[in-house]
């Protein structure tokens, strides 16, 4: 093991980090951001529909760019731009000022976020062992600081523009200390060369995406993350409103069920090398929708958070395991697959709440969420019954 691939591995984990605690930074800025700007709830949803449409714009773009230019330049450039975004968010005074720095806060969080999967995709190919797990454990420990830490800093008493500079500061810190370890363009393609077989390059083209293995790990991301979508707009609701928790701990769903993914996922590496990626989605996706189903049936609130916790655990590592399969495909090159599995999975993670809140308005929440139950045991059967490449 060269020591630029450990440093490679340490500096990919630091990048996860940065793009947790950049996106979940802005969740505590949204109170402020609606008293400030006087919106009502519908207008709030609206505005928080262009932070994901932007996520969901740039990501294609951040496969092509990386494609050119390589990773961690595409990694660098728009680090740097959500962290100059970020404390703008706490500046704006008019809905329509407010509704562009969303929408290009998000279009930076979607492109550091494909450049980084598919930078460590790049890295594990070169490790020799399974890691994507534990980058993705720091993204979720990078999730739960940013959403406490700006609370935390705020509470000393700074002031809360004061508190986002400080957190671009870190930020900001974080990726210029941490760029230079990164894999240059031209270590990339070697990866890709050694890890790929010699028709990827040549038959690689703009709708490589939609070849068959591609489409169908990106629907099996759709659903995976339509679960983690689920968790976030919708458990604080379920608590509150069908099993009578009060508003200030209703959230404690969301935080249930946020730490054991983290924990999960900084363990999950262990655990694909010592079984395989293919029995991790076939337990982990009925682990979670067992998990999800013991929530919503039962009328205990004690028993709800169990639920949400088995989500976490079944639910942390399918997803990267669907990455890593993504970076090692035949004929299609993981700068074009990796993109592509990544947009369709986020996908699911912004629609999918609105699919489950319409499900909700014709029958019930919990049938609502019984739903995003069963599509985690389709996607633990589909990917059992797959044939061709399986992760190990």
């Amino acid at each position: 093991m060269t020591d630029s691939i450990v440093k490679a591995k340490r500096a990919t984990k630091a990048m996860f980090l940065v793009c947790g605690l950049g996106i979940s930074s802005w969740a505590p800025m949204v109170p402020y951001a609606k008293a400030r700007l006087q919106l009502d709830d519908a207008s709030l949803g609206l505005l928080l529909l262009l932070l994901g449409a932007g996520a969901i714009m740039m990501m294609p773009v951040s496969g092509y760019l990386a494609h050119k230019v390589g990773n961690r330049i595409v990694i660098l450039y728009a680090t740097i731009l959500m962290a100059l975004l970020l404390p703008l968010l706490l500046m704006m005074h008019t809905a329509l000022s407010m509704g562009l720095v969303l929408f290009l806060f998000g279009a930076a969080v979607g492109t550091v976020d494909v450049a980084m999967i598919a930078h460590g995709v790049q890295v594990q190919n070169r490790y020799g062992k399974p890691i994507m797990s534990s980058f993705h454990g720091l993204f979720s420990v990078g999730g739960l600081l940013g959403a406490l830490g700006l609370g935390f800093l705020m509470k000393t008493g700074l002031s809360p523009l004061a508190a986002a500079l400080s957190i671009a500061g870190l930020l900001l810190l974080i990726v210029f200390s941490q760029y230079s370890s990164l894999f240059d363009a031209a270590t990339e393609r070697a990866a890709m060369r050694d890890f790929s077989t010699s028709a990827t390059s040549e038959k690689t083209t703009a709708f490589s995406w939609l070849r068959g293995s591609v489409v169908f790990l990106g629907l099996l991301s759709f659903a995976a993350f339509l679960s983690e979508g689920a968790m976030l707009d919708w458990s604080a609701i379920f608590l509150h409103e069908n099993r009578g928790v009060t508003e200030e701990f209703a959230g404690m769903g969301y935080a249930t069920f946020s730490i054991a993914m983290a924990i999960m996922r900084l363990v999950g590496d262990k655990i694909v090398s010592h079984y395989s990626g293919r029995t991790v989605v076939i337990a982990g996706g009925s682990i979670a929708a067992v998990g999800l189903l013991l929530a919503v049936t039962t009328p205990w609130v004690g028993t709800a958070l169990l639920g949400f916790a088995l989500l976490g655990i079944g639910g942390a590592n399918i997803v990267p395991v669907f990455l890593s399969e993504g970076g090692r495909l035949k004929n299609v090159s993981a700068a074009i697959a990796v993109p592509a599995i990544t947009t369709m999975g986020y996908a699911g993670q912004l629609a999918g709440p609105a699919l489950l809140g319409y499900i909700a308005h014709l029958f019930s929440l919990p049938i609502a969420l019984g739903f995003s139950a069963a599509l985690l045991l389709t996607v633990a059967i589909a990917y059992g019954l797959k044939n061709g490449a399986v992760s190990k």
